[in-house]
C-alpha cells in the first residue's frame, strides 16, 4: 500500500538562490568593481531578513564561481571575472537549444543509475523526501506556478537517495542548466517551453512507484523514459527552428 500523501506547505524559492543570484546579477553588471568590497554579512541578513548561515551559503556559491572571494577579518570582496580560469560547465545556458539537448543526454546517462541506486539504497527519510518534492510538483502544476525549482529539488532528492554523494554534488554542479527554462519559446523566465509540463507528473509518478516498491530496474528504465522524452521535446524544438532567449 502506498502511503497517504499529506498536505505541503507552499514551495518558496530558495534563499540561498535569491541572494546568490541578485549579487551575481550586480557583479555582472559592474555594479561591483574588482577589489570592492560587498556588503557585510551583518548587511545582507538585514536586507534580506534571513539567518546569517543562508548568507554564508550564498557567499559560498558566489565563491566557487570564482566571483568573489573572503578576506580574513575585512569581508568579502569582488574579483575580476577575467582572471578567472576556465572550469568545466562553465558555458551551460538554457539559452540555446543545442546546450539544452547536450545536457540532457549527459543527465540521461548519469541519472538513470541514479534512480536505480535510489530505488534500493533509499533511506526512510530520504524516501519521504522524495515524496515531498514530488508532491511539491504537483502543487505546483495545479496552482499553475512555475515547476522549475521544484523540478530540480525532485531529481535532487533521487540523487541524495543513492547514498553517494557525487551523485547530488554533479546535479549541483549543473544546476544553471538543468533545468530547462521557457525563454527558449518566448515564455517568460522561471517558466517551461509550451507542453513541457504535459507528461511531467506522470513521468514523476512512475518513477516514484518504483522507487517505493525498491526495484531497481524499473526506477532506471523509468528515468530514462522521463529524460528521453523531455530530450525528444527539445530535439522538436530544434527540427521547428526554435529561437534563443
Amino acid at each position: 500500500m502506498k502511503p497517504e500523501l499529506a498536505a505541503v506547505p507552499p514551495m518558496r524559492e530558495s534563499m540561498v538562490d535569491r541572494i546568490s543570484d541578485s549579487l551575481r546579477r550586480e557583479l555582472e553588471a559592474g555594479n561591483f568593481r574588482p577589489g570592492d568590497r560587498l556588503p557585510s554579512e551583518h548587511e545582507l541578513t538585514r536586507i534580506h531578513s534571513v539567518s546569517r548561515a543562508v548568507v554564508r551559503e550564498a557567499i559560498a556559491a558566489l565563491r566557487a564561481d570564482g566571483l568573489v572571494e573572503a578576506r580574513k577579518g575585512a569581508g568579502v570582496f569582488a574579483l575580476d571575472p577575467a582572471t578567472r580560469e576556465a572550469r568545466p560547465f562553465d558555458g551551460l545556458t538554457t539559452a540555446r537549444i543545442s546546450s539544452v539537448i547536450e545536457l540532457l543526454e549527459l543527465r540521461t546517462a548519469c541519472e538513470v543509475e541514479s534512480a536505480a541506486l535510489a530505488a534500493t539504497r533509499r533511506s526512510p527519510s530520504q524516501l519521504e523526501a522524495i515524496l515531498d518534492a514530488h508532491r511539491v510538483v504537483e502543487r505546483c502544476l495545479r496552482e499553475g506556478q512555475p515547476t522549475r525549482d521544484a523540478d530540480f529539488e525532485f531529481h535532487l532528492a533521487i540523487a541524495n537517495a543513492t547514498q553517494n554523494r557525487r551523485f547530488p554534488e554533479f546535479l549541483q554542479l549543473i544546476r544553471s542548466g538543468i533545468i530547462p527554462r521557457g525563454e527558449l519559446q518566448g515564455g517568460q523566465p522561471g517558466e517551461r517551453p509550451r507542453d513541457y509540463n504535459l507528461h511531467l507528473q506522470d513521468e514523476h509518478s512512475r518513477i516514484v512507484d518504483a522507487i517505493l516498491e525498491a526495484d531497481g530496474i524499473a526506477a532506471a528504465q523509468r528515468m530514462k523514459e522521463h529524460l528521453r522524452g523531455s530530450l525528444e521535446r527539445y530535439q522538436e524544438l530544434l527540427r521547428a527552428g526554435g529561437s534563443a532567449a
